[in-house]
């Protein structure tokens, strides 16, 4: 990419569209394009096409997608199914239709196998039963995988995918119901704090391990390898490269972190009548650390970058 060339990012406005804006900013990008669900159906092919032959992108970042945690996932997989399909199934073809030089487009560890080994490297995708809760979020995201890959095979393009760990960071979601673990965190350790409550309980016994990937690291990469990673000539199609630090925290350990953080100094209790969950999820990024990209933040300094970011913009959220 040039600092002149124009990018679409599709949902800039997120936690992993509004790092990727940020990053190019800072980069010196500024031919950058962004619209709003009002402005934009994303979901409505004719629209996405119109919006195509009228800005022509030269680049796309496709970070557009409905997302949620455990509960929300289980309360309407039909939406999150038909959503993401149509999203992503519109971006890619209209990318094709007018003339994208590069698309980038995100997916989700969840993509890989519940009981995949560990750490779980590129070559393990439908090696497996995905994790049931997730299931038609995993799956939509699998065929942007395919679709990318089966339009570089038929049309020569040059469609590239990147599956994330585990995201936080500005513009996150802290939904005390729709959030994924790290934000829930930092919501319930920060309302503990301000009614002074005697003790925060987390659910099993916090030896469960996970990964966490601060956002604008996770810009970082998508921009490398938007710029370094060609499949143009791979007859496959190009394989999908993982994002992620490579460094697990047990959820003990990032609860501890979080409640030093916010300063809350209540008692941590682990309710172990309640479910684990699986017991580890660490993604292989062995193959992005040898193209020579690693992640900059570190955990505490990223949960202290988030807190603040939920101090000024997620505390009021419902």
């Amino acid at each position: 990419m040039k600092k002149e060339s124009k990018i679409y990012i599709a949902g800039h406005q997120g936690l992993v569209g509004s790092s990727l804006i940020r990053v190019l900013k800072k980069d010196g990008f500024q031919n950058l394009i962004g619209k709003s669900r009002k402005e934009l159906d994303l979901t409505e092919q004719s629209e996405v096409n119109a919006f195509f032959k009228m800005e022509r992108p030269e680049y796309v970042f496709l970070s557009a997608a409905k997302v949620g945690g455990i509960h929300a996932n289980n309360t309407y997989p039909a939406e999150f199914i038909f959503s993401n399909l149509q999203i992503q199934n519109n971006i890619i073809d209209a990318s094709y239709r007018f003339g994208v030089k590069k698309l980038v487009f995100l997916g989700s560890s969840c993509i890989y196998p519940k009981f995949a080994k560990q750490p779980m490297d590129e070559g393990q995708l439908l090696d497996g039963k995905l994790e049931p809760t997730n299931e038609p979020y995993a799956v939509a995201k699998i065929a942007g995988i395919v679709m990318c890959q089966s339009y570089n095979r038929q049309y020569g393009t040059n469609f590239i995918s990147v599956m994330p760990t585990n995201l936080y960071g500005p513009r996150d979601n802290y939904h005390p119901q729709n959030s994924h673990v790290l934000p829930a965190l930092i919501r319930r350790f920060h309302e503990a704090k301000i009614s002074n409550m005697p003790e925060v309980v987390i659910w099993g016994t916090g030896n469960p391990k996970r990964e966490f990937l601060y956002s604008d690291d996770m810009a970082r990469a998508c921009i490398f390898l938007m710029n370094s990673y060609d499949v143009t000539n791979d007859a496959r199609g190009g394989e999908h490269v993982n994002i992620g630090s490579g460094i697990e925290v047990t959820i003990r350990e990032l609860a501890e972190t979080v409640q030093k953080v916010v300063g809350y100094s209540g008692k941590l209790t682990f309710d172990l009548t309640k479910p684990d969950g699986t017991p580890r999820k660490l993604l292989d990024v062995s193959k992005l650390h040898q193209m020579g990209w690693k992640h900059e933040v570190d955990l505490h300094d990223g949960i202290t970058l988030a807190y603040q970011d939920f101090i000024e913009n997620g505390a009021t959220e419902r």
